[in-house]
C-alpha cells in the first residue's frame, strides 16, 4: 500500500484574483485548517498556485470527505513528496502503479522547474518504460484505468494518481459575513450552502415559539446547521425565543397578514443582531411562488423594514432542485423530520399574497412590538456548532 505524505490543494476561481489572490490563499488555508482542527500533526505550505499539507504520519483517507467541503478548492490529492531527480520519480510511481489493480495507464509528467534536464515528455516514457518492464500494466493514452502525475518541481516533485473534485467557489470569508434565516425546512440549509460558496461566511438565526415548538425542533435546526458547518469549519447559531411576539401578532392583527408581520419582525430582529455581529447583509431560503408569502409583492413588504440586503440564493429554484441539492448536501433527512417550527403553528387558512405596506405599517401600529423586539434580543441564545459532533458551546 502507497504511503502518501502529503496532499496537494489546487484553487478553483482564485486563479483570476490577481493582486488579491495571497489573500484569498491565506482565507482558503485558515479554513482548510479549521475544518481539520482535530489533527494538530498536519503542517501547511502556501504557494502561488498550490496548498501543500504534510500529512505527517497522518491516514489522509479519513480527510478527504472534509476537504472536499472547502470552498475555493477545485480539486485535491493524495500525493508522494520525491527528490526531484528521475530515478526517485520512477520508483514512486511504480510502487503506486503497484497498488492499482493490472489494467491500463497513462503518465501525465508537467514540469514547473524548467532547469530539469528532462523535458515533460521524456519524463512521460521513462516513467511509462520502468512500469512495462516492472508490472502487467498496459499503456492507453486515451481512456486509461489510471493515470500517474508527475509534478516536477525545483525542491520536490510530486506524484499522485487519483485527483479528488472538490466544491469550487470562493473561500468563505473573503465576502463579508450574512446573518442566515435558518429554520427547520429544506430550502434555508440549501441556501446556506450556496450563499457560502460565493465566499460569504454565515451565521445563523432561528426563531422559537416554546411551548409550541420543542426542544426537538431546537435540535433539529442545530443539527441542519452542524451539517453545513462542515462547508465552512464552524457555525454561530443565535436562537431567538419568539413565543411572546408571535402571540402578539397573532391577537392583535388580522390574520391574513400575520405571516407577513411576522416575517417583517423576523427581519427586524435578524438586522438588528446581524449588525452587532458584524454582517453585511441577510440571507434567506425563500423561493419565488412557493408559498404566499415567497410572492414579490411579499418580499418588497418585508424588505421594507430593514436596509441591509436579503440575499435569497434559491429565489428562482423550484422545489425538486432544491431537494435534490438538499440531498447532495446532506440535510435532507433532517429537514423533513417532523418536528414544527414557528412558521408553521399557526398557519393562516387565507394568507395575504400581495400585502401592502400601509396595511402592514397599520396593524403593527397597534401594539408595541419594538419592546417585544428588544426582549427577544436580550434574552436570544448563542450556540457555536461545528461539523465534528461535540458539546456545543454556548457564547
Amino acid at each position: 500500500m502507497v504511503l502518501y505524505d502529503t496532499i496537494l490543494i489546487r484553487y478553483g476561481e482564485l486563479s483570476t484574483k490577481g493582486k488579491n489572490k495571497k489573500d484569498f490563499i491565506n482565507r482558503l488555508s485558515r479554513n482548510i485548517q479549521r475544518v481539520v482542527e482535530d489533527y494538530p500533526d498536519l503542517k501547511f505550505q502556501n504557494t502561488y498556485d498550490r496548498i501543500y499539507i504534510k500529512l505527517n504520519g497522518v491516514d489522509p483517507f479519513p480527510l478527504t470527505e472534509r476537504i472536499s467541503k472547502v470552498f475555493g478548492i477545485s480539486s485535491f490529492s493524495l500525493t508522494q513528496k520525491v527528490e526531484t531527480n528521475i530515478e526517485a520519480i520512477q520508483n514512486a510511481c511504480l510502487e503506486i502503479a503497484n497498488d492499482n489493480p493490472a489494467g491500463t495507464f497513462k503518465v501525465v509528467a508537467h514540469r514547473s522547474d524548467k532547469t530539469f534536464e528532462m523535458n515533460s515528455d521524456a519524463i512521460n516514457r521513462a516513467v511509462a518504460t520502468v512500469i512495462l518492464k516492472n508490472t502487467e500494466h498496459k499503456v492507453n493514452v486515451k481512456t486509461p484505468d489510471f493515470k500517474l502525475h508527475v509534478e516536477v518541481r525545483a525542491d520536490y516533485t510530486y506524484i499522485t494518481s487519483k485527483i479528488y473534485p472538490a466544491a469550487g467557489g470562493y473561500p468563505v470569508g473573503v465576502s463579508g459575513k450574512a446573518m442566515l434565516l435558518l429554520s427547520g425546512g429544506i430550502d434555508s440549509p440549501v441556501a446556506a450552502y450556496y450563499v457560502m460558496k460565493r465566499g460569504v461566511e454565515v451565521e445563523a438565526i432561528h426563531f422559537s415559539s416554546p411551548p409550541y415548538t420543542s426542544n426537538s425542533a431546537k435540535e433539529k435546526v442545530l443539527e441542519l446547521a452542524r451539517i453545513v458547518s462542515g462547508y465552512q469549519g464552524r457555525i454561530k447559531v443565535h436562537v431567538v425565543p419568539f413565543t411572546e411576539l408571535q402571540l402578539a401578532i397573532y391577537k392583535n392583527c388580522n390574520e391574513s397578514y400575520a405571516i407577513t408581520i411576522m416575517r417583517r419582525m423576523m427581519v427586524r430582529i435578524a438586522e438588528r443582531i446581524a449588525l452587532r455581529n458584524k454582517c453585511l447583509a441577510l440571507a434567506t431560503g425563500e423561493s419565488l411562488g412557493q408559498v404566499a408569502s415567497q410572492t414579490l409583492e411579499s418580499m418588497g413588504c418585508i424588505n421594507d423594514v430593514v436596509k441591509l440586503p436579503i440575499l435569497r440564493p434559491v429565489v428562482t429554484f423550484d422545489k425538486l432542485e432544491i431537494i435534490a441539492k438538499s440531498k447532495e448536501i446532506g440535510t435532507y433527512e433532517t429537514s423533513i423530520l417532523p418536528f414544527e417550527d414557528c412558521c408553521t403553528i399557526f398557519t393562516p387558512k387565507n394568507p395575504v399574497t400581495k400585502p401592502s405596506i400601509k396595511r402592514a405599517e397599520e396593524y403593527e401600529a397597534l401594539f408595541d412590538f419594538e419592546s417585544l423586539i428588544e426582549e427577544c434580543i436580550l434574552n436570544t441564545e448563542c450556540i457555536v456548532v461545528k461539523p465534528i459532533k461535540e458539546k456545543e458551546s454556548y457564547l
